[in-house]
This record gives structure tokens, sequence and C-alpha cells, in this order.
């Protein structure tokens, strides 16, 4: 073997080596997309928390108290609420309210373009001096008449002068007292002119009828502003709204059905939505006697007796009647052990000690009924606990807790029928 083929057999063949190296390189690929694809399968195949509502269970009302003998929904209202607005036509120059102010009786809101009732103003003022310097004088020739006139009829006496010229200083004496009524007159005329001139002025400032807060701005500077609407969606009509806190009530549609449980005076406790745990006293102010044909209800006026600043108009609000105090049932629960949650948080089960197992048991039951056994689902942390309860009645959709749940304990509104002990959940934010 010569020097030169062991030499070619000491070369490496770095083609042969080429194919080797993709191979591994494809693996590796492999397995990084098996590893994702793996991977994405198992977040997929993971079952999403199902948002759920929630509602706490407050404490019921103590043994012995009143009764509700019927709920109603109605709305805060204001008896005083007024959109103020100008007497005259103008433009706006200064607006001096925003929404949220407390303002008193009589207080400056805005002010409209004066410069026109300043002039007149300024006009019926010069009239009226003139007017009075016209009675001035008239008033010292009067004078200097009658003078005269006495002179001219001493004379008269003596025989001195002629009955021509006593009849003319009478003349002259009787013409001058009737310009000073005319002038006197015409004084008056001049002083109630100032006046008008002033009401004008005066209008051009917008003020406050009554004590209340500002709840809306509907005007600014530059616009203009009348006491009626001129069309064209140019002119504004009011500067602002006011309402009178102190003259907040509730108003409540009733079911024609069971307007008969509803008297003057009765006591009432009202909830409001925004504020489900703070129970307001009231009492009914009037039943207004007249029905809406198309809802078949009868509007009921009801007086709050607790004036707070979180009652705001047009709030949403529950409202239940109250009847004559009951004496407590033997074995009644006490307020420390009753509990209210809204009858939707239950699942009734029939029977009493019926099954608990599966998915949120049977269906069945009355709902007003009480003394049978019930699910309820309490939130904690993001989990669920299934847990069974003693129903009591249910009244205007809340039902009575007897036993087994504590107040303060949120627990789950609807509960789908999938949800189980254990489960996790989200909590849907209130719109």
């Amino acid at each position: 073997m010569d020097t030169s083929d062991l030499v070619n057999q000491l070369k490496i063949d770095r083609d042969a080596r080429r194919p080797r190296a993709r191979l591994g390189l494809l693996a590796v690929v492999g397995a990084v997309l098996l590893a994702l694809t793996a991977g994405i399968w198992y977040v997929l195949a993971q079952p999403g928390r199902p948002t759920v509502r929630v509602a706490v269970a407050r404490a019921a009302a103590p043994a012995g108290a009143p009764a509700s003998v019927l709920d109603a929904s109605g709305y805060v209202t204001a008896r005083r609420q007024a959109t103020v607005s100008a007497k005259i036509t103008g433009k706006v120059t200064e607006v001096l309210i925003e929404e949220g102010m407390r303002v008193e009786e009589g207080a400056v809101l805005a002010r409209l373009d004066d410069t026109e009732a300043r002039a007149q103003l300024v006009l019926a003022r010069a009239q009226l001096a003139a007017a009075r310097s016209a009675l001035g004088e008239i008033r010292a020739l009067l004078e200097q008449a009658t003078r005269d006139h006495a002179r001219q009829q001493q004379l008269y006496e003596r025989d001195l002068v002629s009955a021509q010229s006593i009849d003319a200083s009478r003349a002259q004496r009787d013409m001058l007292q009737a310009r000073l009524v005319n002038a006197q007159e015409q004084v008056s005329v001049a002083t109630e002119s100032v006046s008008v001139a002033q009401v004008q002025l005066d209008n051009t400032v917008i003020r406050a009828p009554f004590a209340g807060i500002v709840v809306a701005k509907a005007a600014q500077p530059g616009e203009m502003i009348s006491p009626i609407s001129a069309g064209g969606g140019f002119t504004r009509t009011g500067i602002g709204t006011i309402v009178d806190m102190d003259s907040l009530e509730i108003q409540v549609d009733v079911n024609e059905a069971y307007i008969n449980r509803v008297v003057a005076n009765q006591p009432v406790e009202a909830m409001l939505n925004a504020y489900p745990d703070w129970k307001i006293p009231g009492s009914v102010i009037a039943i207004i006697p007249t029905a809406d044909r198309s809802k078949a209800t009868v509007k009921v006026r009801i007086a709050i007796k607790s004036k707070d600043r979180r009652l705001v108009p047009d709030m949403g609000v529950r409202v239940a009647f109250l009847g004559k105090d009951q004496p407590p049932a033997a074995g009644a629960p006490t307020a420390a052990t009753a509990t209210v949650v809204p009858a939707e948080a239950v699942r009734t089960e029939s029977g009493k000690g019926g099954s608990q197992g599966g998915k949120g048991g049977s269906q069945g039951g009355t709902p007003g009924a009480g003394g049978g056994k019930g699910v309820v689902f309490v939130f904690t942390g993001d989990r669920v606990q299934r847990r069974a309860v003693t129903l009591g009645p249910e009244t205007g959709g809340q039902r009575q807790i007897l036993d087994g749940l504590r107040a303060g304990e949120r627990v789950v509104l609807s509960p789908p029928p999938s949800l189980d002990d254990g489960d996790a959940v989200k909590v849907a934010e209130r719109g």
C-alpha cells in the first residue's frame, strides 16, 4: 500500500455524519412539540370554575317581633324637587352650582346678562327724578298763586280791584292745584316704573327656591336660557335640579289583590337594594285612592323615620309591611340561631331527613312550609361547602334557616345542578 492510500484512509467523511446530526435535531424538536401538546391538552381538559352569585345570611327577626304580612318593591322619591329656571329669556353669564352641592333657600345659583335691565333701571330712576323736580316746581307756583289770590281777595273787599282780577287769581290757583295732582300721579307712575325695572334686574339673578342638594347642572356660561322651550335645542329651560333631602319618602306599587293588608300608619321595614343589611323603619303615609289598570297595582306612600345620607332619590327598595306583635311559638328559634337567606339559595329535599347524596338532592318540597330539610352551598375562600340545613317558613322570597347556618356566612344563589361539595367557583361581580 502506497503513501497516498494511507492518507486517504485518514480523511474524515463529513457527509456521512450530517444525516445522523439531522436525525438527532428532529428527535429533540419532536419531543418538545409532544410535551407542548400534552400540556395544552391537560389544561383544556381541566373543567372551568363556574361563576356564581352569593348572598349574606342575616339573623332572623327576634321571636315575638312583628311579622311581615306583605312584601313589595318600590323606589325612594322626593316630594320636594324642582328644576330651577329663569323668569326671563337671557344669556347665562355665570353658574355657581355643581352636582352634589348643598344650597340654602335664596342662594344665588346663576346670573344672566343684565346690561339691558340695568339700563332700563337707570332710565326709570331718571324719569322719577324728573317727575319729582316738576312736582316741586308746581308746588312752589301753587304757593305763590295762593298768596296772590289772598291779596287780591283783600283788595277786592276794599273795592280797590275789579271782580275780574279776583276771578283771574282764583283760576290761576285752581289750575296749579290740578297740575300738582297730576304731577303727584306722574311721580307715582315713575316710582312704579323704577320698581318694575328693579324686578327685571332681579330676574337676571336665579336663586334657590328652597334648601336642598343640587343633583343636576343643566346650563353653562354663554348658553341661552328661557322659561319656555324655544325649540331647536339651542335654548336651555333650566339651570339645575334641586332636591330637598328632608322630603324623601318611599313609594311602592302593591298588587291590588293584597292592598287590603295595608292600612294608614302601619309600621314597615325597608331595605335598600344597595344596602341589604340596613333596615330602615317607616310607616304608611297614605294609600293613593286610584289603581293602575295596566299593572293592577295601587301606589302606597311610606314615610322614612330614619334620615341618612345614604338615602338617594330613585334608589330601589324592598318594603316589608309589618303586622301586629305575635307571641313566640313553642320551640321557635331565637335570633342567635335562626337566619334568613334568599329562597333561591336553598335546595329543598322531599321527606323529613331525606337523602343528601348526589348532586344536590331532590328539588321537591313545599316552599312555604317549615321544618323540612334542605341544602345550601356555603362559599368559603374560593370553594363551596355543601351543608344540610333545617328549613323554616318562606315569606316574600326569603327563607328562614332554623339550624345549620350562621348569620354572616355567604351562600350561593341558584346553585347549578352540577355543583358539589368542595368545588372551586368564581363569584360574579355586582353590576
